[in-house]
């Protein structure tokens, strides 16, 4: 089951990678890194390639790569994501192109564009799988190097947008280095949304009740440290938790109804692992 939501998730991931490339970087030949850009690049000096199928051969390539240095998981969840991400834009650039660019505005469909492929790769690398290309080199610098993936993905990035200055002139070689870095925020800043989690301490009278509820009606467990207050000299159990933000607010409401005294703060912690939470893999 596990499985199969990974998958799912990564399908929709692709659909957005896709939807951003297809609809919004290529009618506007904006390579903004990765093979999808020197895909663009190429298809420009060769039109009878297309995106879809260099995006195709290009990544069988890679592969190799992914399975020797990353691991038979990721490169099996690569292989699907990037044979996917090749397809889904085949299926648009057969059945549902567009004959030219939705605006024309240059920096709006740059902006579109990367933010919603940026949203799907982040989707796709939360699941330690990857779309391909010169995603795959970011995720080696980000398991050998601990570089975050989106700064990664832009040093893995740069000789492509050199590419697109070349072919495309200044102008939308620089529009290209600027898609490659708000590729890299948006990334960074999509898996560190959904992986944050929130740090609960709890200070009540009610803290039985307040347990109670987290282990039985919110299934988390719980870690009980013992305070002395500065000013009163009162020994008190403080509670901890780790919460989704779904769960943080129906605690939130049971206290509130339980001791509108109680003293509760909250911090975000962006990465979470073991039971309940994030595997080590």
């Amino acid at each position: 089951m596990k499985k199969i939501k990974e998958y799912i998730l990564i399908t929709i991931g692709l659909v957005f990678v896709a939807a951003g490339i297809e609809y919004f970087l290529v009618p506007n030949d904006l390579a903004a890194g990765g093979v999808s850009g020197l895909a663009i690049v190429i298809n420009y000096y060769f039109p009878s390639i297309s995106v879809g199928t260099f995006m195709l051969a290009a990544n069988i390539i890679l592969f190799f790569v992914a399975f020797i240095l990353i691991g038979p998981s990721f490169g099996a969840k690569t292989i699907y994501a990037s044979l996917g991400l090749s397809g889904i834009i085949w299926v648009m650039e057969k059945f549902f192109p567009i004959a030219k660019p939705l605006t024309n505005n240059l920096l709006l469909e740059l902006i579109y564009g990367i933010l919603i492929s940026g949203v799907g790769m982040g989707i796709v690398f939360n699941q330690n799988a990857s779309t391909g290309g010169t995603d795959i080199i970011a995720k080696i610098l980000n398991k050998f190097f601990h570089i975050n993936i989106g700064k990664a993905l832009l040093i893995s990035d740069l000789v492509v947008t050199l590419g697109a200055l070349i072919t495309f002139g200044a102008e939308k070689g620089m529009y290209a280095l600027l898609g490659v870095i708000l590729n890299g925020a948006v990334i960074d800043e999509v898996i560190q949304g959904i992986n944050t989690v929130k740090e609960v301490k709890i200070i009540s009278s009610k803290n039985e009740e307040i347990k109670k509820f987290i282990l039985d009606e919110l299934g988390r467990g719980v870690t009980i440290y013992y305070a002395r207050g500065g000013f009163t000299n009162e020994e008190k159990d403080m509670l901890v938790v780790l919460l989704s933000r779904r769960e943080f607010i129906k605690l939130r409401e049971f206290i509130k109804d339980i001791d509108e005294r109680a003293f509760i703060t909250v911090s975000n912690v962006h990465e979470a692992f073991g039971e309940g939470f994030k595997s080590f893999d």
